[in-house]
């Protein structure tokens, strides 16, 4: 068992293109953010173990000793397991929420557990420790806050249980676990993103998981080689929503109209994969008019999106204030509220449309909170 104090931290992320449509087996394009969420884990004596979550205002402690005493069968014997319905709901007996608890501090406390108690029931007992996190992302937003949140629980607990070494060496200040132990992570953390969404499609826990540019499809992922440098700037609408439920509200729309909805998820997998060759060639040989292009896909996704139902009225004012500017914004994410992107022209000044103190460069955004629509 990990003896010292272990600090983790993984990134939020934005998707270009392939939103709600990655659930359904099509490509997504994905880039990693430079707004990170933090963890840090300390061992201890106490026969407790606590979590703080301070951005949601969650404060639990739970006794090891009882804990221990549980009957976690029901968690399934095999190494990474995706939760169920019925395991979700013992859970829930596990967590003894008041009557007046948040949906946001249930699910969070709920894949805690669920974490807690897979990864480390394997151990002689259970480990006694204090875990808190904080992050730079807005919960909710449809920046993968979720995600980054079940990544570090797992890489945290996989490393304080030794089921992964520690990778820092003497004398480090920051390292990055092996290929193989992020593949374990990964998996991990995905199974938190099943507690809380339900049905996700993965791609969220995979770009916080490795970081970078990615192309993502049914669960395999592969990194962009040398993406362009673009100029993303972020809003976000501070419209609260439910990914579980607009993730569930596109099936049922794809169960219901078939032949009209399945199309516009081919077209969505269309342009991530223009997407994907137009980035391409930018990277070799830049050149004007191939923003024209990522402009008519950001368009033409939007619209998409707007079909299967997850677009919102803070979405098309932001479409048309940055319009009226001849940019081009669509949702990132779950949609329904949440944030936007938009691409910004090489020398554009977006503090044109709303103060800005800074913009980050890169495949990077504008994350303060008054740059809202």
């Amino acid at each position: 068992m990990l003896s010292e104090v272990l600090l983790v931290s993984a990134p939020g992320k934005v998707i270009l293109h392939g939103e709600h449509a990655v659930v359904h087996g099509k490509v997504a394009l994905a880039v990693a953010l430079n707004l990170r969420t933090f963890l840090q884990l300390k061992p201890h004596s106490n026969g407790k173990v606590g979590l703080h979550l301070p951005n949601i205002g969650v404060k639990r402690v739970w006794d090891v000793a009882r804990l221990q005493l549980l009957d976690t069968s029901f968690l399934g014997q095999g190494d990474v397991t995706a939760p169920t319905p019925e395991q979700v709901e013992k859970l829930k007996e596990v967590a003894c929420f008041p009557e007046d608890c948040a949906v946001t501090e249930r699910l969070a406390v709920l894949a805690f557990l669920y974490l807690y108690l897979s990864i480390c029931r394997r151990q002689r007992a259970l480990p006694s420790l204090d875990i808190a996190v904080w992050s730079e992302l807005p919960t909710g937003a449809g920046l993968g806050s979720s995600a980054a949140y079940s990544v570090c629980l797992a890489a945290a607990l996989l490393t304080a249980c030794e089921e992964i070494p520690n990778p820092l060496k003497d004398g480090d200040d920051i390292s990055r676990w092996t290929e193989q132990d992020l593949e374990l992570i990964n998996k991990w953390a995905f199974q938190g993103e099943r507690v809380i969404h339900g049905n996700p499609s993965g791609v969220d826990n995979a770009v916080s998981t490795w970081g970078g540019a990615l192309r993502y499809q049914q669960g395999k992922f592969l990194p962009l080689k040398r993406p362009p440098a673009l100029q993303i700037l972020l809003t976000n609408t501070k419209v609260p929503r439910s990914t579980k439920a607009l993730v569930a509200g596109v099936r049922t729309r794809l169960i219901k109209f078939p032949e009209i909805v399945a199309p516009v998820l081919t077209s969505i997998d269309a342009i991530s994969l223009e997407c994907e060759r137009v980035l391409g060639e930018m990277a070799a040989a830049p050149a004007p008019e191939q923003y024209l292009v990522l402009e008519e896909l950001i368009d033409m996704n939007q619209h998409h999106l707007n079909a299967l139902g997850v677009g919102h009225a803070s979405l098309d004012q932001l479409c048309q204030v940055t319009m009226a500017h001849g940019l081009h914004s669509k949702l990132t994410g779950a949609g329904g509220g949440g944030c936007g992107i938009t691409l910004l022209k090489p020398g554009f000044d977006c503090c044109c449309l709303w103060p800005c103190p800074r913009l980050q460069c890169g495949f990077s955004t504008c994350p303060h909170p008054e740059s809202t629509s």
